[in-house]
């Protein structure tokens, strides 16, 4: 029951109702017993700012911050974390007395996932895709420690830009290749993470065959609906460990939860409510 005593959380975003935050969220806050509440909130690019404000005035605890304002509303806030100023994007913000703080959970969520399998230190990893995805995937694992990354994508251009970033702000030097030239032969993780092969386009032809792959590397594909892409089908076929995208979106929903509220949410919750919304999709 929403009371006077209820705490507010939420989303803002444009759009917004497709998010599958709200379950999440809510289903954790009901297993723990918490007095909370998750909310979307659809906000348009020209009254973001007034957003933050009312949300302050409201004393909203946190927000979730999805496109097209991960990077427009880091001049809103107050102070923001080291993750979240390299990527240069912000999706979680917490709110205390007189602050509002940004962070960047996604490449947290990402690397959680993918350490379930292999650890990432020191390991060569293969990113596919240069957008926002990428760049917060980029800059964690290199914070968290791996040895060699390369950047592929189809515009080239974008993906030097993103390696410049990294080396101005990293001292680490990507290498920069094509989709078509993607060499895995000494490779330990491939993440791909750009949109080939998601709903309603899963039938599109994966970005790599299985004939350039090999047994010992892992393939985390960032999309999750569909939950098995053709993509981590062609993984399969050559003995390869597979990864989607619906461990990074529970992990990275966990690590906004815990900066709010001081708690970590049970997985299986999360999971649970994310599978459940996934089926009916």
């Amino acid at each position: 029951m929403i009371t006077g005593k209820t705490l507010l959380v939420g989303i803002i975003g444009d759009p917004v109702e497709h998010s599958l935050s709200p379950p999440m969220h809510n289903a954790a806050f009901t297993h723990l017993m918490m007095d909370y509440v998750y909310v979307p909130f659809h906000v348009r690019d020209e009254n973001l700012e007034s957003a933050i404000e009312g949300a302050r005035s409201l004393e909203l605890k946190g927000l979730n911050v999805t496109i097209p304002h991960k990077t427009a509303v880091m001049p809103y806030l107050d102070e923001v974390d080291q993750a979240a100023q390299l990527i240069g994007a912000v999706n979680t913000i917490k709110f205390s007395k007189n602050k509002a703080k940004g962070y960047n959970t996604d490449g947290v969520g990402a690397v959680r996932a993918l350490e379930e399998i292999i650890p990432v230190k020191d390991k060569r990893v293969v990113i596919m895709g240069a957008g926002g995805a990428a760049r917060a995937l980029a800059f964690q694992l290199i914070l968290n420690g791996i040895g060699e990354l390369a950047i592929a994508n189809r515009t080239r251009e974008k993906a030097v830009q993103l390696a410049h970033d990294i080396q101005g702000k990293m001292e680490f030097s990507p290498e920069v290749t094509g989709l078509g030239e993607v060499e895995l032969s000494t490779t330990d993780i491939l993440i791909n993470t750009t949109s080939v092969g998601m709903h309603p386009h899963q039938d599109q032809p994966p970005l790599l065959r299985a004939e350039k792959m090999h047994p010992g590397l892992v393939v985390n594909d960032l999309i999750y609906n569909p939950l098995k892409t053709n993509l981590l089908k062609e993984a399969e076929k050559i003995g390869a460990r597979t990864l989607n995208g619906t461990k990074m979106l529970i992990y990275q929903g966990m690590e906004s939860f815990r900066i709010w509220t001081g708690v970590t949410p049970p997985v299986e919750v999360f999971e649970t409510s994310l599978i459940r919304i996934l089926g009916k999709i």
